[in-house]
């Protein structure tokens, strides 16, 4: 019995370091297995993304690892711990969320202010168009302009570069004028002589006279008779040159008689009459939309028939140039916009109906 005790006894404290190797043995398999898993999903899914408490884990777990063998054990290099922390301490002393709002945004309205100035004044900078809105009562900073012009595509500091031809005329316009002689057969083919004047700033054209001899000393006089009629409208001491061709109708006495008024009489270059486009363009208009449409009996016809049609034309004829605005309109400015449905409209006919004016019936 005594013998049978002991066996047993020895034979169990025997067993115990097999016991025991049999379980380290168990743990490196297991460790072995999950290491291969490890590497499995490594391959399967690209990146990992650890909550909170994943991160809190590892982090805890990675001072019991030798460093020797994290790249076998942990899914994650020390530099993403330290990614890690940093982004922590980060969060921490992040103060944004206390911070009071800040510059409040740009208005839409001032925003299409700004890129109509730069629009309108291609020599303008960001600090030219700072200061008009200041003088306008609208407080923002110069930089506030310089980034809505860069966003906007706009240098907000332009090169001083000279006009484009376009500019500059249009710049000159106002003090130019220009004359031509437009010829009219009458019903009896009798040829008569109408010397027409043209602003180019404002568009307003003059009847200077009606013959059917325009010799130098006629010529003359109508420049004369004109000058002295102060309800022509048009103030000479503005102007600074007259534009005319090359005819023999153009004396050195009609030349004087503008040059005393203030004006320098310019030469178109012989058989050039594109360097006189303007007032070409509005003997086109008076033969297309008059001349071309009805007979002219004689002088007297002729000059009634164009200085109402001039007087249309100045007050009434939209033009393209100055945004469909007659010469009288743009000088005023534009109408009221209104509802044309509200209101009635009536028409009044000129030249015996062959032109006819709309206005609002009042």
């Amino acid at each position: 019995m005594i013998l049978s005790t002991m066996y047993a006894i020895t034979r169990r404290l025997l067993s115990l370091p097999a016991l025991l190797l049999r379980r380290d043995v168990s743990k490196e398999a297991e460790l072995l297995v999950l290491r291969h898993q490890n590497a499995v999903l490594r391959r399967q899914i690209p990146r990992v993304r650890y909550e909170p408490a994943d991160r809190l884990w590892l982090a805890a777990l990675s001072h019991l690892i030798p460093r020797h063998t994290w790249g076998k054990v942990f899914p994650i290099t020390p530099a993403t711990l330290l990614a890690w922390h940093r982004a922590l301490a980060a969060k921490k002393w992040d103060y944004s969320k206390r911070r009071s709002p800040g510059r409040p945004p740009t208005a839409a309205a001032v925003k299409a202010l700004i890129l109509r100035m730069a629009t309108e004044n291609t020599g303008w900078g960001h600090w030219r168009i700072h200061g008009e809105l200041t003088r306008l009562g609208h407080k923002s900073s110069a930089s506030t302009v310089w980034n809505i012009l860069h966003q906007a595509g706009i240098d907000p500091a332009p090169r001083r570069s000279g006009p484009t031809w376009k500019q500059f005329l249009t710049a000159q316009a106002e003090h130019i004028v220009a004359v031509d002689f437009l010829h009219v057969d009458t019903i009896n083919l009798k040829r008569l002589y109408a010397l027409i004047m043209l602003e180019h700033g404002s568009r307003r054209a003059h009847l200077l006279g009606v013959t059917d001899n325009p010799a130098g000393p006629w010529t003359a006089q109508a420049a004369r008779n004109f000058l002295m009629d102060t309800n022509t409208g048009t103030d000479m001491r503005k102007l600074k040159f007259l534009i005319r061709d090359r005819g023999g109708q153009f004396t050195d006495a009609f030349d004087a008689v503008f040059a005393d008024a203030g004006p320098r009489v310019i030469k178109s270059p012989p058989q050039a009459p594109k360097a006189n486009a303007h007032c070409e363009r509005l003997i086109g208009t008076l033969r297309c939309e008059l001349l071309d449409r009805m007979l002219i009996f004689n002088e007297n016809h002729l000059r009634r028939t164009l200085t109402r049609y001039l007087e249309h034309y100045n007050t009434a004829r939209p033009h393209r140039s100055m945004g469909q605005l007659s010469p009288a309109q743009a000088e005023t400015g534009p109408p009221t916009p209104i509802d044309l449905t509200s209101h009635r409209v009536r028409h009044r006919a000129i030249l015996g109906g062959l032109i006819n004016e709309y206005q609002i019936a009042s």
